[in-house]
């Protein structure tokens, strides 16, 4: 199998790309964000290209690590008859970055272009608020051979747009997958709106090519449909050659020639790109590349461990934060940023753990209640009484008596149920309310058992 993948994602910025209309078009009431100029009306002129689209598609051509095209740049017409795109063409843009790589995957070109408006077939309407939006097309070259390795770059290139601070992330994505195995043409499955979606389009359409080749049936080049309800791609038209879309340069639009300069400041100001902070963390604070990966898998939280790191050892650090801290985001399905949990109550919690004020069971608890909380790590252990850590005897105790109240537990772990410990364990945590060390049980149950 051989897939490539063009990926269409919303620039962020205040307006559209070639007029003032603002681009919040989903908290708008259709069609309110319009201009003459985004509906093509008659004698309405486009503005010259928004500046910062244009440096926006420059940081993300550059975090991709691609070459930038020096020469000059303009937009041209591909022609379509869709209901809607008012003027009957789309202005796309002429490569601006080309030759990059995101962890292996070739990037074969980077350019800009404008969003069509909303069709809604089922109601026979269009909203033109999105009309205009300036959007980055990221092409890459057929370098994934398997549903999986599509689904892990897009997570990966999502990862490298939120860092970037330039696009509005998956929410915007649309993305065009085109797929062949050996002895067969390629399709194009269109507008794809989810990494899920690219993922269980791939599954389905390689299996149905796979079928017709086996069966001697030729597949046809052609353009498909996902249907995310159903899981399927259907056939809509046989598959377009760039002559179909009759491209020629927009008359109205002057060519843009991007002067070293400007892209010595996008360079100097843009931010580190997630796959280069991974390399930097591994090297920097002496982590392993999983955990490096799991700690720069948001913006946010990668900014908050490096926070935590010059207060708290960074290996200490990391590990609670790829542990005990993402399970409880995982578990409310929380990104970072949304948690309100701070770099300071993440260092309050490790300097408790750190000077024996609690045990890790303490830890883990008051860690599940940091989201959302105003209360501070000291505040939350003083209000669930998990301050302090009681001395070896009262642990012994706490384990004699979980003996003496469960013989069935007993008996089971003498005869080689290894689960029964745990249990037991658990019974001395909740005699000493947590405040013992998990450790410490373990070697003290297991002396009192033998």
């Amino acid at each position: 199998m051989k897939c490539g993948l063009e990926i269409h994602v919303q620039l962020k910025t205040d307006s559209k790309l070639f007029c003032d209309c603002p681009t919040n078009y989903k908290d708008a009431s259709a069609n309110t964000n319009i201009c003459p100029v985004c509906l093509n009306q008659p004698g309405a002129k486009p503005y010259p290209t928004n500046e910062k689209a244009l440096e926006n598609a420059l940081t993300i051509a550059l975090m991709l690590n691609c070459k930038i095209d020096q020469n000059i740049t303009y937009f041209m017409r591909k022609h379509y008859d869709y209901p809607d795109l008012p003027s009957g063409y789309q202005r796309t843009s002429v490569p601006i970055g080309y030759e990059g790589d995101l962890n292996g995957v070739r990037i074969r070109e980077i350019h800009m272009e404008e969003d069509p408006g909303q069709f809604k077939p089922d109601f026979g309407i269009v909203d033109f608020n999105r009309s205009g939006i300036p959007l980055v097309e990221i092409v890459t070259e057929p370098d994934m051979h398997s549903p999986e390795e599509a689904r892990q770059f897009l997570k990966e290139l999502i990862r490298v747009l939120n860092y970037s601070e330039c696009a509005r992330g998956e929410g915007t994505m649309r993305a065009d997958v085109n797929i062949s195995l050996e002895g067969g043409n390629r399709a194009e499955i269109k507008n794809i709106n989810s990494i899920k979606g690219a993922y269980k389009a791939l599954k389905f359409e390689m299996v149905r090519q796979k079928n017709l080749i086996k069966r001697g049936v030729e597949v046809k080049q052609e353009t498909r449909a996902f249907l995310e309800s159903q899981m399927i791609t259907v056939g809509m038209r046989t598959k377009e050659d760039a002559d179909d879309y009759r491209f020629i340069p927009d008359p109205d639009l002057p060519p843009i020639k991007i002067k070293k300069q400007q892209l010595e400041e996008v360079a100097e100001s843009m931010p580190e790109a997630p796959h280069n902070k991974v390399n930097r963390f591994m090297k920097q604070y002496e982590i392993d590349e999983e955990t490096a990966k799991t700690l720069t898998s948001e913006l946010e939280l990668a900014n908050a461990y490096e926070k935590v790191a010059e207060s708290i050892d960074p290996i200490f650090s990391a590990m609670w934060m790829r542990d005990e801290l993402k399970r409880v985001l995982t578990y409310n399905k929380f990104e970072f940023s949304e948690s309100e949990i701070s770099p300071k109550n993440i260092i309050a919690l490790l300097t408790l753990l750190k000077n024996k004020e609690i045990t890790t069971k303490a830890g883990q608890r008051i860690v599940e209640k940091m989201p959302k909380n105003p209360k501070s790590p000291n505040e939350i252990a003083e209000e669930l009484g998990l301050i302090g850590v009681i001395n070896k005897d009262e642990v012994v105790n706490a384990a004699k008596k979980a003996i003496d109240e469960n013989p069935i537990a007993v008996e089971d772990y003498k005869t080689g149920k290894g689960a029964s410990l745990n249990f037991l364990v658990g019974q001395v945590m909740k005699f000493t309310r947590g405040k013992a060390d998990p450790g410490e049980t373990v070697k003290i149950l297991k002396k009192l058992l033998e």
